[in-house]
């Protein structure tokens, strides 16, 4: 008897403590992932003029109904049909007597919004803003209710359309996000905003609805565990509608930063008569946000460099309708890049991505809409309010931005202050602005009095803009070198996070980015990963190996620097591993190492502890982790060196003779089951054949960029080898060729070359090759993505397998890596055609090879290149670079400048020299 009455007790009192608090109850589902079908009808366009159903929350044209437009179409052009909705919801019982509102987080564009027939209040104008009606008098507790939307997606309000309609992203209709109905006390807590900084100091502005004279506001702060921290607050209300300040100490807090996030939480109670009346509940960070003109931002004291990225609310099947799982995934693909930051581009997120980033640990700018246009000023105000109020207490909002790129309402500025207990700074993005020059897309070396070289804090909101392959990881690490020294540099944010990819349902189905507009992602609609991806992990690892070329008398010692700014190294964890890939017997071997104390900001070393036979393997790995244990990058260490691999696998002995015959104008060498044909006056590679048939590599070696003027050949025999050479002229032969053919069927060929001029694009040979012939490849090398000369990070040295794709980045199938494009520091390669087999082995270090050229692409500005050479595929020792959208490759700082090379008067001895090995009979 008696446990059943304390099972009871219990519940009552779990009961009464959740009445105290704001009851929710949702009328639609929480997101993309969980729905609820309302009755629907639209007005124009697809699937139109009759009522259905539709799940709630989505964007209308995800589901079938009305017209897809992107942000640059014409008005003339543009969809702007309505919805209608309709829902029956009852109300429980136990809410009579409570004030009951319907929130709606946001809603494509103007919301009316009726219960029972009677308006719930005036139209809300603006999409991305949480908004709620006070609908106590309208509803029926206990009995069925009738909620009848309208969702016109094109404005009544010309500034709403400027600030949310026209801009570079796709525009959509509909119930995007949640909606819910809330019960509170008649006399009830309306808004707690919360400010606690880095030195324990905690306040709290509590705003009351009803309130009595006779009523006590208490507060007490909690771990996120529930345990107590500091004493209770109190504070007495004095007028009935008033904001109540709170305020305390809390000794020694532990802080929230990016690297740290750290977190409380805080209850809120309306009290009479020591009885809870209402409560509320907020989660909260200690931490403080200083900006030091001409001088920095500091984060708890520490002064910090955004690792940041622009971000839209995006998801392909449901547009921007997202859920919790797809703002988890979101935020740990952003911390796996090492970055610290991210940018809400144009608009304010879902709550829910706040709440990862709050604990998860990202720094955001949270932002105001206006892509180029703004909105007026009234309609500015309550939307900043309603901003200010759904997202004022998440310790990852550092910054407000008030408009993109000219979308700034001057009018709106003092308002951030008024409305923030934080006071939090304010900035407009691409101007210089309240101390900081956010101009986007600026060149590497930009600045006329201003930006790199002026006075104000530089934070570039948005800059490597990353249409298709171009940007992001291209140029980034001279960028960010170069941000890392400079004393008023804040760092930047990329423009952007994801391939805005859209399921087209009026298309079969399609993934459509409205051409270049929105193939600008790190990542692929569905988070598939880019070359880049890797690049910027890498780049923007907190923690910084120097360069170290590991040569027979490397004693283990790596030089680090610890770029974090509030995390000791010995806090991380490294591994190291060995790999050998030639001998299957010889076992990989791994083992750990110990983190040394190096403070934030401040330079040491490692120590491995590796064993005797270390150099008998290829490469060492480096792995650090971050004190949550996620990897923060791999790092690839070679140890040995292109001629020892080739030694091991080229065989140049054999017991079959080597013949020759001329023929015409034609060389023909025959050898085991080879013949290959090589012209006698250029010295060209023109036919290869053995048993199985015909490979069709030839055409080669044609120098790029240089003269192919190979002349003057000469045959002769030695130890059993057939040699073919040219003769070296300074004027007219001044690059020479030699062929080597070996008894064992290796055929070598060693290239001694000027590039053509003091600056090229490339530099290397190339051949013929079908591209319909090949299946795929095998090599050795950096892989497995593609690189251009100002990405060439974030790969890892090993062997790596490629199936052939015609994979164009940032378009269908998103199936990365892409096959085509230059791959770094080859080894070897072997090339898998549909009929035969072929390989290729290099002595040299640093050697590209090349496989066919990417598609053509349209660029506007005539900024993003793809240069590539003649033919096929290509031995390179030097490769292109990629432009982007907004900056031309050579602007985008030294490593995409041309190659440089001096060729001293022709003198041989100061040519480049390539050395290849090609296997075209299956040499074991």
């Amino acid at each position: 008897m008696k446990r059943n009455f304390l099972i009871i007790l219990l519940c009552l009192i779990s009961w009464f403590a959740k009445a105290q608090e704001t009851q929710k109850l949702y009328l639609s589902g929480t997101g993309n992932d969980k729905t609820v079908n309302w009755d629907f009808f639209c007005t124009a366009g697809n699937n139109s003029g009759k009522w259905t159903s539709i799940p709630v929350p989505s964007n209308w044209e995800l589901q079938g109904f009305g017209k897809y437009n992107y942000g640059f179409s014409k008005d003339s052009s543009r969809g702007k049909e309505k919805g209608l909705y309709k829902h029956t919801f009852k109300v429980p019982n136990t809410w009579k007597g409570k004030t009951i509102n319907i929130v709606f987080e946001g809603v494509m564009t103007d919301t009316d919004v009726k219960i029972n027939g009677k308006s719930a209040g005036a139209t809300h104008e603006g999409a991305y803003y949480a908004f709620r009606y006070d609908i106590t008098s309208l509803v029926n507790v206990g009995e069925n209710n009738l909620l009848e939307v309208t969702a016109a997606k094109h404005s009544a309000n010309a500034s709403v359309n400027e600030a949310e309609r026209k801009g570079d992203f796709w525009i959509f209709g509909g119930i995007f996000r949640p909606v819910y109905l809330e019960a509170l006390p008649t006399q009830h807590i309306e808004r707690v905003a919360l400010d606690a900084d880095a030195k324990g100091t905690f306040k709290a502005n509590v705003y009351l609805k009803n309130a009595k004279v006779s009523q006590l506001i208490s507060a007490q702060i909690y771990t996120l565990d529930g345990k107590k921290v500091g004493t209770p607050i109190h504070q007495k209300v004095s007028k009935t509608d008033e904001i109540v300040g709170l305020k305390t100490q809390v000794n020694s807090p532990l802080l929230w930063s990016s690297e740290k996030p750290n977190r409380y939480k805080v209850i809120v109670n309306l009290t009479e008569n020591n009885k809870v009346i209402h409560s509320v509940e907020k989660k909260f960070g200690f931490r403080s946000v200083l900006v030091k003109q001409r001088d920095g931002v500091y984060v708890n004291g520490k002064k910090i460099k955004f690792k940041g990225v622009n971000r839209h609310s995006f998801w392909p099947t449901s547009g921007r309708t997202t859920s919790k799982e797809i703002s988890l995934l979101d935020v740990k693909l952003m911390k796996d890049m090492n970055m610290n930051a991210v940018r809400m581009s144009h608009y304010p997120p879902d709550d829910h991505f706040l709440e990862v980033c709050d604990s998860l640990g990202l720094y955001v700018m949270d932002e105001l809409a206006g892509w180029h246009g703004n909105y007026d000023t009234p309609t500015g105000t309550k939307l900043l309010k309603e901003l200010m109020e759904h997202d004022e207490n998440h310790p990852s909002v550092i910054f407000w931005i008030n408009g993109n790129e000219g979308g700034h309402n001057y009018e709106l500025d003092p308002i951030f202050p008024q409305e923030d207990i934080q006071k939090r700074p304010v900035i407009h993005a691409w101007e210089a602005f309240a101390g900081f020059d956010t101009q986007h897309y600026r060149e590497y070396n930009y600045g006329i009095g201003n930006y790199d070289n002026g006075h104000n804090i530089v934070m570039p909101t948005e800059f490597l803009h990353g249409m298709y392959d171009g940007g992001h990881g291209a140029g980034l690490e001279d960028y960010w070198e170069k941000m890392w020294v400079s004393p008023l540099s804040a760092g930047g944010f990329l423009w952007d996070f994801v391939d805005q990819g859209i399921v087209r349902t009026d298309k079969n189905g399609i993934l459509d980015t409205d051409g270049n507009h929105a193939a600008d992602g790190i990542v692929g609609p569905y988070r598939e990963k880019e070359g880049s991806y890797f690049t910027i992990k890498e780049v923007w690892s907190p923690i910084k190996f120097e360069a170290k070329e590991i040569t027979s008398d490397f004693d283990g010692v790596l030089n680090i620097e610890n770029r974090y700014s509030f995390t000791n190294i010995n806090e991380c964890t490294f591994s190291w591993k060995l790999k050998q890939f030639g001998n299957k017997n010889l076992l990989e071997k791994s083992g750990s190492v110990v983190s040394p104390n190096i403070k934030p900001n401040e330079k040491g070393i490692i120590k491995l502890s590796l064993p005797t036979d270390w150099q008998a393997y290829d490469v060492l790995y480096v792995t650090a982790k971050d004190a949550n244990k996620q990897e923060i990058f791999t790092w690839s260490f070679k140890i040995s060196l292109p001629n020892k691999i080739a030694e091991s696998i080229v065989k140049k002995s054999g017991n079959d003779e080597v013949k020759i015959t001329m023929v015409d104008s034609l060389y023909t060498i025959s050898v085991k089951n080879l013949q290959i044909s090589i012209n006698k006056f250029t010295g060209l590679l023109q036919k290869v054949q053995n048993e199985k048939g015909v490979i069709p590599f030839n055409n080669g070696p044609i120098v790029q960029e240089g003269a192919t003027n190979f002349k003057n050949f000469s045959q002769r025999v030695e130890n059993g080898n057939v040699i073919i050479t040219s003769t070296f002229d300074r004027k007219n032969s001044y690059n020479t060729l030699e062929w080597t053919i070996y008894p064992s069927g290796w055929v070598k060929m060693k290239v001694n070359y000027f590039p053509g001029d003091y600056f090229t694009t490339f530099f290397g040979v190339n051949f013929s090759f079908p591209e319909n012939q090949i299946k795929g490849v095998e090599y050795m090398g950096n892989g497995p993505f593609r690189v251009w000369k100002n990405r060439m990070k974030g790969n890892q040295f090993g062997v790596w397998q490629k199936e052939y794709n015609t994979t164009e980045t940032g378009e269908i199938p998103f199936l990365y890596p892409e096959f085509k494009g230059y791959h770094s520091n080859m080894y070897w390669c072997k090339f898998i055609g549909k009929e035969q087999t072929f390989t290729v082995v290099t002595e040299n270090e640093d050697i590209f090879f090349r496989l066919f050229t990417p598609a053509f692409k349209q660029d506007p500005y005539k900024n993003y290149q793809i240069n590539f050479p003649n033919g096929d595929i290509s031995f390179l020792q030097g490769i292109a670079g990629i432009g982007s959208k907004t900056n031309k490759t050579e602007n985008s700082g030294p490593m995409g400048m041309k190659n440089i090379y001096y060729d001293y008067e022709k003198e041989p001895a100061r040519a480049k020299e390539l050395v290849l090995y090609f296997d075209f009979v299956g040499n074991k």
